[in-house]
């Protein structure tokens, strides 16, 4: 650490806050001057700033990684540069898909490097064997996309025109990808101009010296504020996909999680061996960094309060308190160079939740449930001059019931995304959105509900072809302590011709004829708490607003409500007398509920586990 002298904690709380400001205004410089709908109107992004070392510095979006700029140039780094990669075997882990472009910027005050700029986002297309470079039925990445190892798209100030073409010229929308790649390069250089002021204001050395405390800060908190509620221990747990586009089965993640005072390790040894289609994620790279990073942030929730998780940056200070151990090459986790990974965003969400079900495990059930908050679909089809038109959405899903409140409706796991307004889709592309609704029911009954999930309707106005990439149509997200799963996905096809017919989660290029109807459901987030234990007055509640039914009311929750309309209202009664009757029903009540589809696999003796590892779920609600 730079010892020149110690900072005091209103200097360092200037430098974090003017770090973050800096963060929010590379994110507008984004979204101002970006082409294409999945990085200017979605969202679908991330920003970051690091120092001279490479470590990230707030917890504002978790970013990727600048290891590569150091494994690829070494020393060759210069005033001018920037750096530019999407290949998934040489980024480190942490570039998951080809999708995925980053764009890096190294910044220099005269000629002493002090730190990194950087954009990483998903792309509209980078070529592939699919529209938008998320094909199901790929045996390879070279099937999915171009892939870019770590080049200088910019050496000192100079334009590889060479290499920039060849990357535009493998986009179906090039003009989109270029627009992008450009808006992306002009915002790491506003950033790095800002790390550059701040500099100059404060000094290198302290600015040096605010970039360890800010680290130190983020260690410390996990360790004095955040460990002490995690019981010290080892605990398992698990959590599946169920399609990796070829073969409908269960595809298990599995952590053990070993807690000690002053760290945690996670072991991903007995997950799954890779797949052949594109669910696997290529994280044991560089000592798993991006997934150690990515993961930290559950640790949260444990928090005092909300408010006070919202204060806590997870940065490069995480990977002082977490460790990892992977499995040998081969596993979902653990890929063979070259394997699909695609969708690896499936995976990606159950790492969060093999960590937040073991902590419930070591906190007496204080943690969330679990959530499904992201899936692709989209129609694509050409005009008459075979101009390209794709029509893709990153659609979210309920949030997850939490001790402290009811899940959040309809979020998406990317940070401050969106879904794309009807008047926008209706504007740019030939369909008619008929319906954009909450899907009643979707969130898991608990004494906080899981949040709910989307129910849209869209109509084709031309032929076309519709792209699905989506898990959880047969699994659900679970509930905790008590709490009941949420809803699970669902696509239906509605023919002009009044046929129907349920599509598969995972699907390419399945015909969509002028008049028909799309429509998606997403999935609710898991329930917290025992049902029973939930409010009636917040259940009449929710049945007044549409969010839950009548026979959901009675049936989960346990309330008899009288009347209808504004004059519903609780049987006081007969509430108490059919809880006591639900209550002696059912028993015990277990920690975890994975849903009727996941129960019956498991029935019929279809989940088996690893030698030495017992059920993760065979464990009762704790406290409520």
């Amino acid at each position: 650490m730079n010892t020149t002298r110690k900072l005091g904690p209103i200097e360092l709380e200037v430098i974090t806050g003017t770090i973050r400001s800096a963060e929010v205004e590379i994110e507008a410089a984004v979204e101002r001057a970006a082409r294409s709908p999945m990085i200017r109107d979605q969202h679908d992004y991330r920003v970051g700033l690091y120092d001279a070392r490479g470590r990230k510095l707030t917890g504002r979006s978790y970013g990727s990684l600048i290891e590569p700029v150091f494994e690829f140039f070494g020393d060759d780094i210069n005033p001018g540069d920037v750096f530019f990669w999407n290949d998934p075997y040489n980024s480190a882990g942490s570039c998951g898909h080809v999708p995925d472009l980053c764009t890096t910027v190294p910044i220099f005050v005269g000629e002493r490097l002090i730190g990194f700029s950087q954009v990483f986002g998903h792309h509209d297309d980078v070529g592939g064997c699919v529209p938008g470079s998320l094909p199901v039925q790929v045996h390879d990445q070279w099937g999915e996309g171009l892939v870019v190892p770590p080049i200088k798209l910019y050496d000192r100030g100079v334009l590889n025109e060479t290499g920039f073409r060849i990357i535009e010229r493998n986009s179906r929308l090039s003009e989109h990808l270029r627009g992008d790649i450009d808006s992306e390069i002009g915002a790491c250089q506003l950033g790095s101009r800002r790390l550059v002021e701040l500099a100059e204001r404060y000094g290198i050395e302290t600015l040096e010296a605010g970039f360890d405390g800010i680290i130190e800060n983020c260690a410390r908190t996990i360790r004095e504020e955040l460990f002490p509620k995690i019981e010290d221990g080892v605990y398992t747990f698990e959590d599946y996909i169920e399609c990796d586009g070829f073969t409908r089965q269960l595809f298990a993640m599995r952590v053990t999680m070993t807690k000690t005072a002053d760290k945690i390790t996670l072991d991903f040894s007995g997950t799954d061996p890779e797949a052949e289609g594109p669910i696997n994620w290529a994280i044991d790279y560089c000592e798993g960094r991006f997934v150690r990073k990515w993961m930290a942030p559950v640790l949260r929730c444990l928090a005092s309060s909300p408010e006070r998780a919202a204060e806590i940056d997870i940065n490069e200070g995480a990977l002082d308190v977490i460790d990892v151990v992977f499995p040998e090459k081969g596993t979902l986790v653990t890929p063979h160079f070259g394997r699909p990974t695609g969708l690896r965003f499936f995976i990606l969400l159950r790492s969060l939740g093999i960590f937040a079900g073991a902590l419930a495990k070591a906190t007496g059930g204080q943690m969330p449930a679990d959530h499904e908050t992201i899936r692709i679909w989209g129609m694509h089809s050409r005009d008459e001059q075979g101009k390209l038109s794709l029509f893709r959405e990153v659609l979210g899903g309920g949030g997850p019931g939490r001790p402290w409140a009811d899940g959040s409706d309809v979020v998406h796991i990317v940070p401050n995304s969106r879904n794309l307004p009807a008047e926008f889709s209706e504007q740019r592309y030939p369909v008619l959105v008929e319906q954009l609704a909450l899907r009643p029911d979707s969130g898991g009954a608990g004494k906080h509900r899981g949040g709910l999930g989307y129910d849209k309707r869209i109509r084709a106005l031309k032929d076309c072809m519709l792209l699905s990439n989506a898990d959880r149509t047969d699994l659900n997200p679970y509930g905790v302590n008590g709490g009941r799963a949420g809803g699970n996905y669902s696509i239906l096809l509605q023919r002009a011709d009044g046929t129907e017919e349920v599509l598969d989660g995972m699907v390419d290029n399945v015909p969509v004829r002028a008049g028909d109807v799309v429509r998606l459901c997403t999935t609710g987030g898991g329930g917290w708490g025992d049902p029973l234990a939930r409010d009636p007055e917040t259940v009449r509640y929710d049945v007044l607003c549409g969010n839950v039914t009548l026979a959901t009311a009675e049936g989960r929750y346990g309330v008899r409500l009288v009347g209808e309309g504004p004059g519903l209202s609780v049987d006081a009664a007969g509430t108490e007398d059919l809880r006591a009757k639900l209550t002696a029903e059912r028993g015990d009540v277990a920690m975890f509920d994975r849903g009727e589809h996941f129960d019956r696999i498991k029935a019929d003796g279809g989940v088996r586990w690893p030698e030495g590892w017992t059920d993760p779920d065979d464990c009762l609600a704790g406290r409520s």
